[in-house]
């Protein structure tokens, strides 16, 4: 098994990309957190799967589509007792991309 080592550079490239500020002991725990994933997956790709059935899932399920269409809820008020904030009878979030 050849083990891919992750450098700091690229854990350091990687938080940048998302967004990530870091400091030297969140680093260090995600380069370790990291190489062990990797080198899980390195395992999972090396499992002998020979004398396995091909199996696509294990659930013979299909995808079960409704009709989309707008129902009104009973009790607006009620519901938005619930929201931290509120702003013309809508739950008002935080803004999540800069």
């Amino acid at each position: 098994m050849s083990e891919n080592k992750v450098s700091r550079d690229d854990l350091l490239h990687i938080a940048k990309l998302a967004d990530l500020n870091l400091d030297e002991k969140e680093t260090d725990k995600y380069l370790e957190n990291l190489q062990e994933i990797l080198n899980f997956a390195e395992v999972i790709n090396n499992a002998d799967v020979s004398n396995l059935d091909i199996t696509i899932g294990a659930y013979e399920n299909k995808n079960v589509f409704r009709k989309d269409e707008v129902k009104e809820f009973g009790d607006l008020e009620a519901l938005l007792q619930n929201a931290p904030e509120k702003e013309q009878n809508m739950f008002k979030i935080p803004k999540v991309i800069n």
